[in-house]
This record gives C-alpha cells, structure tokens and sequence, in this order.
C-alpha cells in the first residue's frame, strides 16, 4: 500500500528530526502495511529557491539512506509545495514532482481560494504536462462546498486524503462517502513524528476497508499511482 504524503526525511523541515526518528516512523508505517512511502517535505518559496529546496531534500535523503533496510517501505522522493502567486510559472516546477510521476503534491492556502488560484491550479493541470494532487483535501472543506471543488475535478486535478479523515468520529463518515464517489484520489499518513503525528494509515485502510464495498476498495487502489517508474529510488 502507498503512503503519498509524509514528512520523514531527518531535518528537512518541521517533520522527522533525526535518522533514529525516521527509522520509527518507517518501522512504524511497515508494520501497518505501508510497502511504498513519498517523502514530501514542505517547500515554500518564500524560504528557498527550488535549486536549494532540492540540493537540501538530496542531502537529508542521503543520511537516511545509510539506514535503510530491506523490510522498510521503499522511499520516494516528493514535495509539498505551498501555493504562492505565479506557481504556475516557476521554471523547476517539473523538479517538484513525485519521484518517477508527474504529480505535483499542492498544498492551498486554509482560506476561501479566490478566482484567480483556482485558475492558476487549473492553469498548472492544463498547460505544464503536470498532474495536480491537493494535499489534504478535508481540511480545505470548511472554506469550499462541493461545486468549488468539483469545478477542479472536472478539469483533471485530484484530491489526497489524510488518514485522521477517516479516523476521527466527525469526519469519518464524510470520508466514507467521498471515497465511494471517488472524490478521493490518494491517501497520505502526513506523519512528522512517532508523538503528535505518527503514522496511521494503516488504521485508516481498516476503517476503509470495513466501511466500503470491496470493488469500491479495488477500484480505488487499482488507480493509485504507479512510482516504481524506471527511475531511481532511495
């Protein structure tokens, strides 16, 4: 099973904040089941430019590298890139992709979106060979009803889930039902530490499991998508 979203790279960002820290984490995540794992650390424009983002990611992706073991989750690198003004135009946005895809795992801000992102979300999936995963889609739900989203669907982009979507008791539900329309495309621990956010995936794929339909459960892990790719991998 795949975990499309998480922060297990030692000291990149405000995830994992050693080696040891992301040996648990990914100890943790093969024991729910978890057989592939994208490591998708925060970039934000506003901290560095994508060269240094990268040159940084390659570096903590090496130290964790030297402690990697057979029966770990194979790890692929990723990004969760913040939305700014005029993403759509940055040059090095292919470097942001999903190791060995074209996905390109957005984060938009936790606030109604005005017009103009929505077409510059839209732009991104129609103009640059890119397709558009939102992170976390649940928590943008409060600031969006359905048509708003919908909107972007219908142009190609798709939706990731977090796991605590389908763990808590007010959401579950919701969860559920966006699953079965297909509303939700990939599913992400968003782990950053073994405390306040460790991995739960697993747990998630149990309440899914027993929740939905099982062609509906197929259907959906038929169309995640495909990293082992002919590149590298950690």
């Amino acid at each position: 099973m795949l975990d499309i979203h998480s922060h297990i790279l030692p000291k990149m960002d405000d995830g994992s904040s050693s080696v040891e820290e992301s040996l648990k984490l990914l100890r943790t995540s093969a024991e729910q089941g978890i057989t592939e794992i994208a490591a998708t650390p925060h970039f934000y424009a506003s901290q560095y430019s994508p060269q240094k983002f990268l040159e940084r990611r390659a570096a903590c992706a090496a130290r964790l590298q030297e402690a990697l073991t057979p029966d770990l989750p194979r790890v692929y690198l990723g990004a969760e890139v913040c939305y700014f003004d005029g993403v759509s135009r940055i040059d090095e946005l292919e470097a942001l992709w999903l190791q060995n895809t074209n996905i390109l795992l957005l984060e938009m801000p936790f606030a109604k979106w005005s017009c103009r992102m929505a077409d510059e979300v839209a732009e991104i999936q129609n103009r640059r060979d890119t397709q558009v995963l939102l992170a976390h889609i649940e928590r943008y739900l409060p600031f969006h009803n359905s048509d708003a989203l919908q909107a972007l669907r219908a142009k190609g982009v798709k939706m990731q889930c977090n796991a605590l979507f389908f763990l808590s008791w007010r959401t579950r539900r919701k969860a559920v039902k966006m699953l079965r329309r297909g509303e939700i495309n990939a599913l992400g621990s968003d782990c950053h530490n073994m405390t306040t956010r460790p991995p739960r995936l697993g747990e998630a794929i149990q309440v899914i499991q027993k929740s939905v339909e099982r062609d509906v459960w197929r259907e959906f892990q038929r169309n995640l998508p495909d990293l082992s790719g002919k590149g590298e991998r950690l």
